[in-house]
């Protein structure tokens, strides 16, 4: 390589670092191939006190799939997704209240004030346990932002 070569490439280093493609914005629901929440009924968490893997029946909304066990699930969940659908898009509420995105695990999951919260995994739900109101309050405040 020749001493001008060189120079040239030197230079250019910075700017080919700087000129990195930006990376694409994440959905307002977490998904994964199009399916929101992993695939679980988010009715369920209401009514079965727990996660139960949603089956063929879909209801799209906010630009994911919902899946759904049974029509009565499906049907509640058409008739008021905002009761049923969890906060923070379904991202990791304990996440949320330290300001950034996270995926989340069907088992980690809370319902407070008839709300429907999903956590990362059982650690991240220990740590939001430890206090709801606050870490809501802090989710609301960073949410707005989270995306950029």
């Amino acid at each position: 390589m020749h001493r001008r070569s060189f120079s040239a490439l030197a230079l250019a280093a910075p700017a080919i670092w700087l000129a990195r493609p930006a990376l694409a914005r994440e959905p307002e629901i977490y998904q994964d191939g199009g399916i929101a929440i992993d695939g679980s009924d988010p009715v369920a968490y209401f009514t079965t006190n727990g996660p139960v893997a949603g089956g063929d029946l879909t209801v799209d909304y906010k630009g994911a799939a919902w899946r759904f066990a049974d029509q009565a699930s499906a049907d509640a969940f058409r008739a008021d997704p905002a009761r049923y659908a969890p906060a923070f898009g379904g991202y990791c509420a304990f996440a949320a209240s330290r300001g950034y995105l996270a995926p989340t695990t069907p088992e980690a999951w809370t319902i407070y004030v008839d709300r429907l919260y999903l956590n990362a995994n059982l650690r991240a739900r220990e740590l939001w346990l430890e206090d709801i109101p606050g870490n809501i309050a802090k989710g609301e405040a960073n949410w707005p932002g989270i995306f950029g």
